[in-house]
């Protein structure tokens, strides 16, 4: 009697089960339905800033043609030496190694006739009066391939510290005029980003090569750079109640 009593036990069971599984799905899924949230409002602010450009490179090169790669080189190499040599020890300006290459000259039937090689030095400086007198100095060593102004790390930073609050000023000004032209009496933040665009810099006329030249006027005349765009966004979403 008790194995016939447990044998319909197991069977029962057997038969419901099924019913309690198919019926386990349903209920999960209407417990994952989140109802949307409402009031919700994402918006955008910025600020902007014209910043100074505080800091110059000027780049100097020698040109020069050779029978053979090697004795290139090393006329190169001493050109090079020679105004590294000139640049160090002057106070406010850092000299660096710039581009460096040697490519053949090829005759009409297509043999290798010369060597010609081109060597940089880079100077730097956020002292423009030291920089634009030593280039000129070195007329005689190399000459004024480029000039290009930027902004250096420590000024852009302090750029973005004074116009962070001016961007979220505006942030909350949207939210709360948004807030009022819908109906609510006010807002809570619910997520907020704050970044930095970086620098964005504005064209400025360089001079030529030519026309600093040899002559050394490029001592009498005063290097000046532009602007650079420092941007701030401020982003998120508030909750209007």
């Amino acid at each position: 009697m008790m194995k016939k009593t447990a044998r319909a036990l197991a069977l029962a069971f057997a038969c419901t089960a099924p019913v309690a599984l198919a019926l386990a799905p349903p209920v999960a899924r209407a417990q994952s339905v989140m109802p949307q949230p409402s009031g919700v409002l994402s918006l955008n602010a910025q600020a902007s800033a014209e910043v100074p450009q505080d800091v110059v490179e000027i780049t100097l090169f020698y040109e020069q043609e050779a029978s053979d790669p090697s004795t290139l080189t090393a006329t190169l190499n001493q050109r090079a030496d020679a105004a590294m040599q000139k640049a160090r020890g002057v106070s406010g300006v850092t000299a660096r190694s710039g581009a460096f290459s040697i490519f053949p000259s090829t005759d009409r039937d297509g043999r290798i006739s010369a060597w010609r090689g081109r060597t940089e030095v880079v100077l730097e400086s956020r002292d423009f009066a030291a920089a634009s007198k030593l280039a000129a100095q070195m007329a005689s060593i190399m000459q004024v391939g480029n000039v290009h102004f930027s902004l250096s790390p420590e000024a852009q930073r302090a750029a973005e510290q004074r116009i962070t609050g001016d961007a979220i000023k505006s942030f909350r000004e949207q939210a709360a005029a948004s807030a009022q032209a819908f109906g609510f009496s006010g807002y809570s933040i619910r997520e907020v980003n704050v970044n930095h665009s970086g620098a964005m810099p504005r064209p400025v006329m360089m001079m030529s090569a030519r026309a600093m030249g040899a002559d050394a006027k490029m001592a009498q005349m005063p290097l000046e750079g532009g602007t650079t765009t420092v941007t701030v966004n401020v982003s998120g979403s508030v909750q209007m109640k």
